[in-house]
This record gives C-alpha cells, sequence and structure tokens, in this order.
C-alpha cells in the first residue's frame, strides 16, 4: 500500500490534530484512544476507492479522518457496554476513566467526524456517513437484545453484522468513491465491495475471538462467550452439536472459558465459519471486476485478500 502512504500520513497528523485543542477531559482520552493506534483498514478504504489522479486529497483526508473518528467513538461506546478493560492491549477509557468518561468521550468523536466531513463541502457525503452511523447504532442495539441467545439464528447474526461494521467498511468505500469524482455505478459497487470486505472482517475478527492469542487480539480470549455475544462460528457448532448449548451456558460466564474456547476452535462450525467468511470476499472481488471510473481495484483486491490472511 506503499502509494497511499502520504495520504494515511495526512490522515494521521488531521485525527491528531481534530482531537486536540478542546477541554483536556475530553481531548486527553481521545488522543490517548489515537495513539493506541490501529489497522486504520477504513481510511485506507477511503483513499484505495477514489480515482487517481483527480487533485482532491485534502477532501480525501478529511472523509478519510471522519470514517477512522467515528469507528473510535464506536470502540470507546462498545467498551463502556462491554464492560471490556482492554483495547488494542491497553486499558480502554472506560477502564481508566471510568463509564461517564467514556460516554463523554465518544460523543466527541461522533461529533468532531461530522465536523470534519463538512470540510469536503458534499452534504451527500455527511448523509452518508449519518446513515451509516445509524445503522451501527442499530446493530449494537441489536446485540445487546440477543445477548445470551444460543438460539439466534445465522440470519439474524449476519444483519447484525451488516449495521454494527459492514455499513462502516462500506460508507468508506462510498465516501472515496463520492469524494474522488467517480461515477455513480462505480460508487454503487465499490459500497458493495466495502460492505461484503466488511462481512468477511466481522466472521473472521469472531472465529479469532475464539483462537487467537490475547497478544494478537489485544483483548482477552474468549471475550464474545463472556459477554454473551453468539456469534457465527458458535451458530454453526450447536448446529452440528446442540448438545454443546449447556456447556456454553455454563461455562461461558467465567472458569472454564479457555477450554471452552478450545473446543469450538477445533470444532467444524469454525471451518464452516470460514467458508462463509471466504465467500463474503469472493462477492467482494466480483464487485470491482471490470473498469471502476479510474479506480484502480489492485489495492481493493489486496484489501481483501488481507482480511483473509489476518485469520491465517
Amino acid at each position: 500500500m506503499r502509494p497511499f502512504a502520504p495520504l494515511l500520513r495526512a490522515s494521521e497528523k488531521r485525527l491528531a490534530a481534530v482531537v486536540s485543542g478542546h477541554v483536556p477531559q475530553l481531548s486527553g482520552p481521545a488522543g490517548e484512544t489515537l495513539a493506541a493506534g490501529g489497522k486504520r483498514l477504513r481510511p485506507l478504504l477511503v483513499f484505495c476507492a477514489a480515482p487517481r489522479g483527480r487533485g482532491r486529497d485534502d477532501a480525501l483526508v478529511s472523509a478519510a479522518t471522519a470514517v477512522e473518528l467515528v469507528h473510535m467513538a464506536t470502540l470507546v461506546h462498545d467498551d463502556i457496554i462491554d464492560r471490556a478493560s482492554l483495547r488494542r492491549g491497553q486499558p480502554t477509557v472506560a477502564q481508566a476513566q471510568g463509564p461517564d468518561v467514556a460516554l463523554r468521550v465518544g460523543d466527541f468523536l461522533f461529533a468532531r467526524a461530522f465536523s470534519e466531513l463538512t470540510r469536503t463541502g458534499i452534504p451527500r457525503a455527511v448523509q452518508a456517513l449519518a446513515e451509516a452511523a445509524l445503522e451501527l447504532s442499530r446493530g449494537e442495539m441489536v446485540q445487546q437484545a440477543a445477548a445470551h441467545d444460543l438460539a439466534l439464528s445465522e440470519e439474524s447474526y449476519l444483519a447484525r453484522c451488516r449495521g454494527k461494521t459492514a455499513s462502516l467498511f462500506a460508507v468508506a468505500c462510498r465516501l472515496g468513491a463520492m469524494v474522488g469524482g467517480a461515477d455513480r455505478d462505480t460508487e454503487e459497487r465499490l459500497a458493495l465491495f466495502g460492505e461484503h470486505v466488511g462481512m468477511a472482517f466481522q466472521i473472521f475478527d469472531d472465529i479469532l475471538d475464539l483462537t487467537g492469542s490475547p497478544a494478537a487480539t489485544g483483548k482477552r480470549r474468549g471475550t464474545d462467550l463472556r459477554e454473551g455475544t453468539v456469534t457465527l462460528p458458535v451458530i454453526l457448532a450447536l448446529r452440528h452439536e446442540p448438545g454443546l448449548a449447556p456447556e456454553i451456558e455454563a461455562l461461558c460466564n467465567g472458569a472454564g472459558v479457555d477450554a471452552l474456547c478450545d473446543r469450538l476452535a477445533a470444532h467444524p462450525g469454525v471451518t464452516e465459519a470460514r467458508e462463509r467468511a471466504l465467500a463474503y470476499v469472493a462477492t467482494a472481488r466480483d464487485a470491482v471486476d471490470g473498469a471502476l471510473d479510474g479506480v484502480a481495484s489492485g489495492a481493493l483486491l489486496e484489501i481483501a485478500d488481507g482480511v483473509v490472511d489476518r485469520y491465517s
């Protein structure tokens, strides 16, 4: 992704500028959240989805910054709901400062995101991000309502993923195309690409919750099980082996979670979940096959492959 390095550096500087210079109670924790790092995958999607050489770099940096700020805001808020103590290996804002401060910091990041996006001068861009933020909120509400529901259907899980994760991937690609001046057909195809990559990303992330180490994921193994979040590998494992339900109910509250993760990680349900994720990646690749009004599909395909490599 070397061609996008200057834009990524510019967006990182812009992120730091946008969260600084306000009351310390907000800017301090927001700056610490930013400093904790991250993959910056959503800003990269903005840049990769923009046509090359049309001289709109400043607007693209603002769009990428806005998308990442929304992502950061949702993480801060999610950590309150999940009572998470660690994020990317560091104490969460809720853990370090308390849930009241974390709530205000998340709201601050949301506000700064939309303020930043107005710099593009494109009202439709603000509307698109607002709609995605609404989908994120709905997805989180659906997840809370379905906590500990081992009867959760695969369809309900996928709908939750579309709202909670894929919507922001999709809007990142949409904003890149829109701000970069691509035609509407290209914009829609790129948004579809982002949605399917986001779906694959979330499924792989849910698999990693069972199979990954805290050093690799930055959070406790089995966090979803501990919080009662039912994910696709669990849904599919239960479909194969319904008798697992009492064991999951008995163990997901504390002792025995690591052993349960070991068992589920080796279960055919995980293999099937991985196949579902790979199917989403294949559909994403199909969406960007052919001419894309000046957008280079190679970088997008590299991102799609990187989502797979993250699990492998």
